[in-house]
């Protein structure tokens, strides 16, 4: 039983680390677009392309890896997934033209499409049911921090050594995380794999896309964590320099504080959640009160780093509850669909930030640069979940009730 319970934790630790490893292979080529651009001879436009390919691939496959995962374990996938993303980073600090550029990219997003959704497969299958809420916010909080850190990390380190040499590195660190999964992922005591439990492969989405529950539970966590995804994501630093007056450094340590909040916030917010024994009102008032959090942040007349960067901390805090939506959604139906129900959540969510970030962005063209009445998307995109999540209801299906 130790030995079974050192597992789990080993286990949980290598996805955990697959999905830091993901966020920042997703963020490397943001960090040298000047000198990528320049190698491959692309223009802004070219080489937002290149970049966007990761997701591309990415959003698409969050439902076959759900499925694939349902049907076959963590053990056969995780493997093999990190090999491919790794082995796509390589490629891509290799190429000698955009061409092979983005087959590594592509390479890069299909093997990273397995890691959040792997590691909550791992906390759903390996922990019990009432932990489910209080991990996968520490598995969300290692890839905000990776992103907090990394980013920063990186950059200083790309400058000094250039970027071929930093994705040859991260490449190196993802082909060692594969050997270690390869030698020590397991599935779980007693594992059935639950395509033997359905009647065809489908079923789990057939499960999935026929709950009108669900879709309103991925709505409300694209609407939730849609901030997060604009702001954070790509346009927070150009507001706070056009609108706050900060250097580029500042903004960025301070759009920066958002991931610290979030990784603080994904914890609590599960902690609290299973403590409290539901979730519906933790993302109904969490909603609420990161739409005023964000808005103070965007329009108080400020330009005191301390200040926005406390209130821009509190917005990833608050924001840290979107991650529930990923338990209130499984939690609806039996243990063997978990893969698929909480891929199908993902999905949604990603394709709602491959819509926002590029309107708001059209938004602030149409209004000659003003970032004013684009940013209002952000309080009213989580006022709208806020009030959705009213209509939720906390039930959950007997694979999900603690201590049976």
């Amino acid at each position: 039983m130790r030995h079974h319970g050192n597992m789990k934790w080993l286990i949980l630790t290598i996805t955990a680390l697959f999905f830091l490893f993901e966020f920042v292979s997703r963020v490397e080529p943001s960090l040298a677009s000047t000198e990528i651009a320049a190698r491959f001879n692309l223009n802004n436009a070219q080489f937002g392309t290149l970049a966007s390919i990761f997701f591309w691939v990415y959003a698409p496959m969050q439902l076959i890896v759900g499925l694939l995962l349902d049907r076959f374990g963590a053990r056969r996938l995780i493997p093999p997934a990190i090999l491919i993303c790794a082995g796509g980073v390589i490629l891509f600090a290799t190429a000698g033209n955009a061409y092979v550029a983005g087959i590594g990219r592509f390479a890069t997003g299909l093997g990273a499409s397995f890691a959040f959704v792997g590691s909550l497969y791992v906390v759903n299958h390996w922990f019990g049911a009432g932990r489910f809420a209080v991990l996968s916010g520490v598995v969300n909080a290692v890839g905000m921090l990776g992103t907090a850190i990394g980013a920063v990390a990186l950059t200083s380190v790309i400058a000094t050594s250039g970027w071929q040499n930093v994705f040859w590195a991260t490449g190196i660190a993802g082909l060692v995380l594969f050997v270690i999964a390869l030698l020590f992922m397991r599935d779980p005591p007693e594992h059935v794999p639950a395509a033997k439990k359905t009647t065809s492969f489908i079923a789990p989405v057939l499960v999935a896309v026929r709950d009108r529950n669900i879709w309103l539970i991925a709505i409300i966590g694209t609407l939730y964590y849609m901030p997060i995804n604009v702001f954070g994501g790509l346009w927070g630093n150009a507001e706070l320099t056009k609108d706050h007056g900060l250097s580029a450094v500042h903004a960025e340590t301070a759009v920066s504080m958002i991931f610290w909040g979030l990784a603080a916030g994904s914890i609590a917010a599960g902690w609290l959640s299973d403590h409290l024994g539901h979730r519906k009102w933790i993302i109904v008032i969490g909603a609420f009160l990161t739409a005023i959090s964000f808005a103070a942040a965007v329009y108080l007349p400020t330009s005191s780093l301390p200040l926005l960067s406390a209130l821009l901390f509190l917005s990833g805090f608050l924001g840290g509850g979107q991650m529930l939506t990923f338990s209130i959604a499984k939690e609806r139906h039996a243990a063997a669909y978990s893969g698929t129900i909480i891929a199908f959540v993902n999905m949604i969510g990603i394709g709602g930030a491959l819509i926002f970030q590029p309107l708001v962005g059209a938004l602030v063209d149409r209004n000659n640069g003003d970032f004013a009445w684009a940013m209002l998307t952000m309080p009213a995109c989580l006022l709208a979940a806020a009030l959705l999540s009213l209509f939720l209801t906390d039930k959950r299906h007997p694979d999900h009730i603690p201590g049976r």
